[in-house]
């Protein structure tokens, strides 16, 4: 049977990845897919040859990729440019000529997934993303296939491997954060602007796209809470450790009662649980099927190698399924088109979550009475309280507080009252806790 024809987007670090994988593990993605995959085309300014080496072999190089869409002999395109122009033009333009497209473009799929999905059904062809979310991870495949028989109650994943090296590198060490960063960024952990990582926006644009598939809803990026870890110290590290959690940069999407949570931010999480382990820049999404119970997913969420493993693996998805009728396929999001629904979002004031506060009190009787007066008023009670005692010459001390479960609301309430009391210095540090199904 003649090889799946692929127009490869990209020769940067994925791109010669996929190239590599693709020729080292020929024989077996063949014996998978049930037919050859063959890159003919790519498109790249400036690339690697060396890095690349034979791989190359056979492939026409153009700067224009407008020859790669719109060349007729083309099965795939796989798009491995990143960010939103001209990718978006062009996956646009290889779904009107009836191509399918692979993509690792997780920004792209969170702000203009629904536009794409709804192009590719109408022009019966697949946009395959799975190299979006979690590197080499298999996350989307178990989400819309693994685990259909269940109703997914939550997620909660660590998908940003520069914000989990900077706070493993914080506990480990009992670094600051400004200097974690540095090495981040000289190790290549992190960009030389590394507000996407550190601001959890890189979170947020793929835990958008695993709340779509797990709940069957629309994606919905601007409905995603971020609130990133420039502001965790090593102090809120230690106090962390004490009281036996680790934090982490976590992305939740809840299915309660009332809407959706959708939110990342750090995060407290009891030290045993198996996520809170998960260190350098590593990746794991803990799912809860009403089912099947929790299911963690573990590996590398970037790298050239790993993400080239994802990208190779909807290639084969896709040979498979270009002898199948497209009512036959799985949907995009998990759900067939007509049952994506659209569900309320919980705004942070309405999500209900335990709490970690640190605040810098003055060193005299009552204080912590009346923070406690304060948090009883609204029906916040505390779990455990850590009071330091004060430096030599110093007069105010840190007071360390975990909260049991309530709603942000309240809390927010609560911490404007706590702030203007004239005992109490400053802001007060709140950082949520997730005992992630363990109460």
């Amino acid at each position: 049977m003649k090889p799946i024809q692929v127009g490869l987007l990209g020769l940067g670090t994925v791109g010669s990845g996929t190239l590599r994988v693709l020729t080292q593990n020929s024989n077996e993605i063949t014996r998978r897919a049930g037919r050859g995959i063959q890159v003919v085309r790519a498109c790249a300014r400036e690339f690697d040859a060396d890095a690349i080496g034979s791989a190359l072999d056979g492939i026409a190089i153009t700067e224009q990729p407008e020859e790669i869409v719109n060349d007729p002999d083309i099965d795939v395109v796989v798009e491995l440019f990143g960010g939103m122009e001209p990718a978006r033009t062009l996956i646009f333009d290889a779904v009107v000529n009836c191509k399918h497209v692979v993509t690792a473009n997780k920004a792209l799929i969170a702000h203009y997934g629904n536009e794409i999905f709804q192009a590719a059904q109408e022009n019966r062809v697949v946009v395959a993303f799975e190299a979006a979310v979690g590197g080499g991870i298999p996350i989307i495949k178990a989400l819309r296939e693994g685990l259909v028989a269940n109703r997914i109650e939550w997620i909660a994943g660590i998908i940003n491997g520069t914000g989990n090296f900077i706070l493993t590198e914080m506990r480990d060490k009992g670094r600051n954060f400004a200097d974690v960063l540095a090495d981040a960024q000289r190790l290549g952990y992190a960009e030389a602007d590394p507000s996407f990582d550190v601001e959890g926006i890189d979170a947020a644009h793929k835990l958008a796209i695993l709340a779509a598939i797990a709940f069957g809803k629309p994606l919905q990026f601007d409905k995603v809470y971020t609130e990133g870890i420039t502001g965790i110290t090593p102090e809120d590290v230690e106090y962390a450790e004490q009281l036996g959690y680790r934090i982490k940069h976590l992305g939740v999407a809840r299915h309660a009662q009332t809407g959706i949570e959708l939110r990342v931010h750090p995060t407290l999480i009891p030290e045993r649980q198996l996520i809170a382990n998960v260190n350098g820049v590593m990746n794991a999404v803990l799912v809860k099927g009403n089912s099947v119970g929790p299911t963690l997913y573990y590996g590398a969420g970037a790298g050239a190698d790993p993400t080239a493993s994802a990208v190779i693996a909807d290639l084969v998805d896709v040979t498979r399924v270009l002898t199948a009728a497209p009512e036959h396929r799985v949907p995009h999001l998990a759900f067939q088109p007509d049952a994506i629904w659209e569900f309320p979002i919980l705004s942070m004031s309405e999500v209900k979550t335990a709490y970690y506060l640190r605040m810098r009190a003055a060193d005299r009787p009552g204080v912590l009475a009346e923070v406690a007066h304060i948090l009883g008023e609204r029906g916040i009670s505390i779990e455990a309280v850590v009071q330091k005692e004060p430096a030599s010459g110093v007069t105010d001390v840190p007071l360390i507080m975990l909260t049991h479960r309530v709603m942000e609301g309240q809390m927010n309430e609560a911490i404007r009252e706590i702030e203007n009391l004239d005992t109490i210095r400053d802001s007060v540090t709140r950082i949520r806790v997730e005992s992630l199904g363990e109460n």
